[in-house]
């Protein structure tokens, strides 16, 4: 079997942060989070690092990644734009931004061709996360049965505002049941952790409830899958210009049609990223712990070995 490759999704527009948190730097030499993932990936064995992104970003992306990589991993582009007409419509949809990241995900089905994991750019995920998903994609996956990474949601908020989590529900042979999209998650004055209703009452999650951070892991064979459902889609929201075809809700389609099984890998180290620009100095400080710990190096691209 070939190696996973690593797909990030890194077309997104950072509202809320203000900035191109993609190539923010946070580590001691500017390095960005995205270096960290990718240091991890390299270290555990994967093989490719395909980004997607905007076409209008791919000279910043090839400057700022693509020179750096170069020699230690294979590194491939996928572009994400607003225009569908490769999937059949020929009609002008007004949009502003892609589809979300079911879309982006779709962006790369002709250049992805062996079993990957799917990432956020602006989130930091450790090792353990890289090396557990690593292991289920050779081992474990199969055209109906993909992962998904389940974090501890107390490793997981920002002191910084409200986060969004999407809750695992987790069956039998731990089996993603379902997801429940929690919005306005923080911690309360006495440390307890809530959320919004939607009539606006709180609710209360326990410290070590499972939620996804967009860590996914998939064969090629989700692509097939997720296409005609990102077709209709489009259809229902031709006039809906900020609707967004979202990963999570695609998995929630195929649990209920029977048609994909998603095992949910538990772990329980930090998950931080950056949210707002108040968390910049924070996700700083935590680096700078990691790296004092002997977790990465001072000089991240220095030496780069493998597992």
């Amino acid at each position: 079997m070939r190696k996973p490759t690593l797909v990030i999704l890194a077309a997104g527009m950072a509202s809320r942060y203000g900035g191109n948190k993609q190539i923010d730097g946070f580590g001691p030499n500017n390095e960005t989070i995205l270096e960290y993932s990718i240091y991890d990936a390299i270290r555990c064995g994967y093989g490719k690092v395909c980004f997607i992104i905007r076409k209008e970003h791919q000279e910043i992306f090839e400057e700022r990644f693509g020179k750096r990589l170069s020699g230690l991993t294979e590194v491939a582009y996928a572009f994400q734009e607003p225009q569908v007409e490769e999937y059949g419509f020929n009609e002008i949809i007004p949009r502003e931004k892609p589809w979300g990241t079911g879309h982006a995900l779709l962006a790369a089905r002709k250049i992805v061709q062996e079993n990957f994991c799917v990432i956020n750019a602006d989130d930091f995920y450790g090792k353990v996360a890289y090396q557990q998903m690593f292991n289920f994609l050779l081992n474990e996956a199969t055209d109906d049965t993909f992962a998904l990474l389940g974090y501890t949601i107390s490793q997981t908020l920002s002191d910084s505002g409200p986060v969004t989590r999407g809750v695992c529900k987790v069956g039998d042979g731990g089996l993603l049941e379902r997801l429940d999209e929690r919005a306005k998650v923080y911690r309360d004055q006495d440390r307890h952790i809530v959320f919004e209703k939607i009539d606006g009452e709180p609710g209360h999650l326990n410290d070590d409830d499972l939620v996804s951070m967009n860590f996914w892991g998939f064969t090629p064979a989700i692509f097939d899958l997720l296409e005609p459902l990102f077709k209709t889609f489009i259809s229902a929201n031709k006039h809906h210009p900020k609707a967004e075809f979202l990963i999570p809700e695609a998995a929630q389609q195929l649990l209920q049609q029977g048609k994909a099984a998603f095992k949910v890998l538990p772990v329980n180290t930090p998950c931080f990223g950056v949210t707002y620009q108040e968390d910049k100095p924070l996700v700083k400080e935590a680096l700078a712990q990691l790296i004092v710990d002997g977790a990465y190096p001072n000089n991240l691209w220095k030496t780069v070995s493998t597992v």
